[in-house]
């Protein structure tokens, strides 16, 4: 590791002249409405990583942020506020700056076309370049940005007053005298400043980083305990990381990819500093690499998988004053989402609009969120996007939505049943790849709609049906009338067909396998518990929709492992606000290529009559999972405590049928988030693996009030690799923390009876 490496790659980064005119700076418009745009002085710091800006007026305050937290840059005008001020400013003076997670895009305006290039190309590449870095790289980086901020004085030194001050930063509480010695030891001895420079720094930084934990582990299996041979490490994997037959193979080409040392590679072994790259990399992940890759069979009926859904998709905040949005609907569908909704209502010019009827919230044009569906459904995922439409448009706007539906999205709106035949069970993700379904009200059925009259009266939407108690005074005056659907939006209905639900005994008599039910989630909940095994069958042949209570006005989410429990397919959630609840939506959907369609277990699929109130029921195997909590790296601080340090607590969480929920939790650590060490070992027995996610989450311990969120991370139970593993935590919004993990040892085996 050499800081040198990083000032060679700034003198190289000098010589583009885009991030040279970027660190000279630039008047960009920073532009939150049509009213609001103002001037803000923006400038790429240094480290080529940081984006500085201020306004003119505002003395030392600044605002600064990581080219690391963007996402990607779009040119002209593609966002709503852009848009809205295209007459004012031509398109290529104009860019947007999209973050990742849930943080508000930045829209600019610059003074000339010229230099929104200068900065649209310059972004780009510093996005590219961080994009682009090995693990190395990045830590190299990492330690470089540390250097950085701990160098007030910018001399390209740290004396023992900036290393106490580097440690605060850092999240280490360290006694004052050891800091001092560690300092001293690092000092050369011809120094006559008493100052650290690059070198000594990058040594000192080893010295605060060195993992006895993992240490001990490879003692543990090293002879010598200076390198593994190629026989040892074949022995850790088999025995502690339960690799099977492919444990000598696999040795070797982790020595091939991870081992710095070409002489230990020559040799066929792994030295200390190879073992621990091969801990942190992802093949030493808690989650296995080879089941993030898209690796289920899609082609079984779409009823079979559990699907990513958002409710609500078109909302950025709450359900009575939040902002309606495109871009929304690109945030969900960036993340795998492949259910959105869109509430039509009447619009003004004869265009139907979007928004959360009968309250404050914005509007957008129907027009719009089609467009943007064409453009971004299949970027993510091509497997099939559900369009869930709740329709509260007259006559005469339903035939302008069928005409826009038809025009925007051509080829892949599906317009009729496959090889046009009549369905008898539902056709697979394979097969619908590429496809929009439309799921909506419909007159007839797919056997019927070559002979149906133009209209048919019914009831207004699947919500407002299921849901009463949600709806306002002015709404359920609406919803005592009957509303009539157009024969151009009903024919675009294919698979999707809502209907009332009635019983399972109903269903199962009289309905088709392409008719689907819509359920708040109370209702889902209560035939959940009542009749969990009935809820399954229904689900291995048709599709249900879940759906937040209209109580939730803040976008609040219910749990949704309750309804996967019993099989439902579209659990839809409020994207927009982060929690539990959306961290076990990544979680489970965090598989199988990122895909938003996860195949369910086969006992959900089939007649077999699973109750998930009865797992025991089932003639299989409880699984052991015992979890080791053996230390954290490099934690987050807490946002509002930025003047403390924090005292870490790991709890694991298990969801799934009612008998696997369970929680445990270490004891916390006293002013250690660089490098807590816990050593706590939590058991559990899970009845059904196949359905359980494990949560784990860091916490600020708090004695006198709630414990403050620092980082978390959920896996599918049946996606866990056993052994030494680290666990790469995410932010409340679901980006990475970098190089903040937890350490742990995950043992799993069957029981035959439980213990």
């Amino acid at each position: 590791i050499s800081i040198n490496q990083n000032r060679e790659t700034i003198r190289v980064a000098q010589g583009d002249e885009d991030l040279q005119a970027m660190k000279a700076g630039a008047m960009l418009r920073k532009v939150k409405s049509r009213s609001w745009k103002k001037q803000r002085h923006f400038r790429l710091q240094e480290d080529g990583q940081t984006i500085w800006y201020k306004s003119r007026w505002a003395g030392t305050g600044h605002s600064t942020f990581s080219v690391a937290d963007v996402d990607v840059v779009r040119e002209g005008h593609q966002s709503e506020i852009l848009l809205s001020i295209a007459d004012e400013f031509p398109a290529d003076l104009c860019f947007t700056l999209v973050f990742c997670g849930r943080r508000s895009n930045l829209d600019l305006v610059a003074e000339s076309a010229s230099e929104a290039q200068v900065w649209i190309r310059g972004v780009r590449k510093l996005i590219q370049n961080t994009k682009s870095m090995n693990d190395k790289e990045r830590l190299d980086q990492w330690i470089w940005d540390w250097f950085q901020k701990a160098d007030k004085n910018k001399d390209g030194r740290m004396n023992f007053k900036e290393v106490r001050t580097l440690l605060k930063m850092m999240n280490v509480d360290m006694n004052e005298e050891y800091a001092l010695r560690l300092f001293t030891v690092r000092l050369p001895s011809s120094s006559t400043s008493g100052c650290l420079e690059n070198e000594e720094f990058v040594q000192f930084y080893k010295m605060l980083t060195e993992r006895e934990d993992v240490w001990r582990v490879f003692q543990d299996y090293s002879r010598d305990g200076q390198i593994l041979t190629l026989a040892e490490l074949e022995d850790f994997l088999k025995q502690e990381q339960q690799e099977g037959e492919r444990s000598l193979e696999h040795a070797q080409e982790l020595i091939d990819r991870y081992e710095p040392s070409e002489n230990a590679k020559k040799h066929g072994a792994m030295s200390i500093d190879g073992f621990q790259m091969y801990l942190v990399s992802p093949e030493g992940a808690i989650l296995d690499p080879q089941l993030l890759a898209l690796h289920q069979d899609m082609s079984q009926p779409l009823s079979h998988y559990f699907i990513c859904s958002s409710h609500n998709t078109y909302l950025m905040d709450d359900q009575l004053r939040g902002q309606s949005s495109q871009e929304a609907y690109i945030q969900a569908l960036k993340r795998g989402c492949r259910c959105v909704e869109v509430d039509c209502w009447d619009g003004p010019n004869g265009e139907p609009v979007v928004y959360h009827g009968h309250t404050f919230t914005s509007k957008i044009l129907f027009r719009d969120v089609i467009t943007t569906l064409a453009e971004y459904a299949f970027k993510v995922s091509e497997f099939p996007v559900i369009l869930s439409l709740e329709n509260h448009c007259s006559m005469e706007q339903q035939r302008v939505m069928a005409q826009l539906l038809d025009t925007i999205l051509g080829d892949t709106l599906l317009r009729a049943p496959l090889d046009r035949l009549v369905p008898q069970e539902l056709p697979s993700p394979q097969d619908l790849k590429g496809k929009v379904l439309l799921k909506a009200k419909k007159i007839g059925g797919v056997e019927e709609s070559e002979t149906l009259t133009d209209e048919v009266t019914d009831e207004v939407s699947d919500e407002d049906e299921a849901d009463p108690k949600s709806l306002s005074a002015e709404a359920l005056r609406l919803n005592d009338k009957k509303s009539k659907f157009s024969r151009e939006l009903s024919d675009l209905v294919v698979y999707c067909k809502s209907v009332h639900f009635h019983s399972f005994e109903y269903s199962r008599q009289h309905s088709k396998c392409y008719e689907m039910s819509s359920f708040s989630e109370s209702k889902a909940r209560k035939l959940a518990k009542d009749t969990g095994a009935e809820f399954v069958r229904h689900n291995s042949r048709q599709l249900s929709r879940v759906y937040p209570s209209g109580m939730r006005t803040d976008s609040s989410n219910y749990n949704p492992q309750e309804l996967w429990n019993v099989g439902c397919q579209i659990v839809a959630l409020n994207f927009q606000t982060a929690g539990p609840e959306m961290d076990l939506n990544d979680g489970l959907f965090s598989q199988n290529g990122c895909c938003g369609y996860v195949l369910k277990p086969d006992f959900m699929r089939n007649d077999d009559s699973f109750d998930p109130e009865r797992p025991q029921d089932r003639n299989v195997c409880f699984a052991s999972f015992i979890c080791n909590v053996i230390s954290g790296q490099q934690l987050p601080k807490v946002n509002h405590k930025e003047g403390s340090i924090v005292d870490p607590l790991v709890r694991v969480e298990i969801y799934g049928v009612f008998q696997d929920q369970a929680k445990q939790e270490t004891s916390y650590i006293d002013n250690n988030g660089f490098n807590p060490l816990w050593n706590e070992t939590l058991n559990f027995i899970v009845h059904v693996p196949e359905l359980a996610l494990v949560r784990f989450v860091v916490e600020d311990y708090d004695k006198s009030s709630r414990n403050d969120f620092m980082g978390q991370f959920t896996v599918p139970f049946t996606c866990i690799q056993p052994g030494y593993r680290h666990i790469h935590l995410l932010s409340k919004d679901g980006t990475a923390i970098p190089l903040s993990s937890l350490f742990v040892n995950i043992k799993i085996s069957e029981l035959t009876t439980e213990v």
